[in-house]
């Protein structure tokens, strides 16, 4: 009988935010089992509620949204985005460069399939955001890591970034703030990696979801505003700072020099065009949720529950014999490394595996997020403290006996 496999296209991608960990943990759910849940940035489900404005403005305009909208988005949703960009200082942007889409991950896959050609390069940071790593293979392009160096915040090391640029390179990715590190790049380090963009004549995609979920005073910095000669795209959306992610709606912005780009956005448009519109529901309260009151600024300032998560995960992490951990100044992550050889760890998807089995925590390993090494895993500090103490204590006992 007629069998079918999957692709070969599949063969180097993975999810592991939703992978085998998590199909390991859905099976004991289904046994009766109750999970931790730290692998996924969701924040409905740890309490987080949208703002009430949001939802009566959705509510209000619903039955003015049961039609496609334009492919690019409703004018009210891109108006407010170009406005936003404005503040952001990104250069040159009309309204005909905003594209509204089901979450920054639907743009990333557009972006990418409209680039990319068979061994074409694209630089993405390790760790990154694995969904950048799969849409650039399946495009057909060659992703190629550069490192992000854990003895300096996080950083971009610019000198692995200039050793790995080939005459295939067309773009370099950056991820501001970082998931899964927590890093906030300083306008320096965003300067360097403009003139390296500059010098090889990159795209600049930057990813910047986390943009408002900034803490410790700490100003965010949109690459884009800094490099008007260069071609920049720049993705935002509302699923994290307006605790929305159900909702799906992410956009892009084209900026700075676009006439080296006609031809790349001609397929822009082709491909936003074949998937007809975003969400038309979501789309309609962008206006409502850019400038009304911003509900995450109570969370992000001493006493306000991310930062005080943050806070409270980092000192229980760092206590933790044979863990040690950068501290995030920006999103919810944190992603702590571990001591291979005090635990004899050669496989950390075993390692989050035995975790998961033996004390019902879910984490996602380190090489879940493209880095080389199984010494690293990332947490999601969104549960409240209660609940993360409760974690950090079953993962230092676990750490007291557990040897791979």
């Amino acid at each position: 009988m007629r069998t079918f496999a999957k692709s070969s296209k599949l063969d180097n991608v993975l999810y592991d935010v939703r992978g085998p960990v998590v199909d390991e943990a859905n099976r004991m759910e289904d046994a009766g089992t109750q999970v931790l849940k730290l692998n996924i940035g969701n924040p409905a489900t740890f309490g987080f509620r949208t703002p009430d404005e949001v939802i009566y403005d959705m509510r209000r305009q619903l039955t003015d949204c049961e039609g496609y909208s334009a492919s690019r988005g409703l004018f009210s949703a891109r108006k407010a985005i170009m406005q936003y960009s404005q503040i952001k200082g990104l250069p040159n942007v009309t309204m005909d460069d905003i594209y509204t889409g089901n979450g920054v991950s639907e743009l990333i896959n557009i972006c990418m399939s409209a680039l990319l050609d068979s061994g074409d390069e694209i630089l993405i940071p390790s760790p990154d955001y694995p969904l950048w790593t799969a849409c650039a293979t399946l495009a057909g392009g060659t992703p190629v890591h550069y490192i992000c160096d854990e003895q300096a915040e996080w950083y971009p090391d610019m000198d692995d970034i200039r050793s790995k640029i080939t005459s295939r390179t067309k773009a370099i990715v950056i991820i501001n703030p970082n998931n899964p590190t927590g890093a906030l790049y300083p306008r320096e380090v965003l300067q360097e990696i403009v003139d390296i963009a500059r010098e090889h004549q990159l795209i600049i995609f930057s990813d910047e979801i986390y943009d408002r979920l900034v803490m410790d005073g700490e100003e965010h910095v949109s690459i884009a505003s800094m490099a008007p000669d260069l071609f920049c795209v720049t993705f935002s959306g509302l699923s994290k700072s307006h605790m929305i992610a159900g909702f799906r709606i992410g956009w892009m912005v084209l900026s700075g020099n676009k006439r080296i780009a006609r031809d790349y956005i001609l397929g822009l448009n082709m491909l936003s065009n074949m998937r007809l519109c975003s969400n038309v529901p979501a789309q309609s309260i962008v206006q409502t949720a850019l400038w009304g009151h911003q509900s995450v600024q109570d969370y992000i300032v001493p006493g306000g529950r991310i930062y005080e998560q943050r806070e409270f995960v980092y000192n229980a992490l760092k206590d933790i014999p044979g863990i040690s951990v950068v501290k995030p100044k920006a999103a919810f992550y944190i992603f702590p490394k571990i001591d291979t050889a005090r635990f004899n760890i050669t496989d950390d998807v075993q390692f989050a595996l035995d975790l998961l089995r033996e004390k019902r925590i879910l984490i996602v390993q380190g090489t879940g997020f493209n880095w080389s090494q199984p010494d690293h895993f990332r947490v999601v500090y969104l549960p409240r403290v209660e609940v993360l103490g409760t974690a950090m204590e079953q993962l230092a006992d676990f750490l007291m006996y557990y040897r791979q």
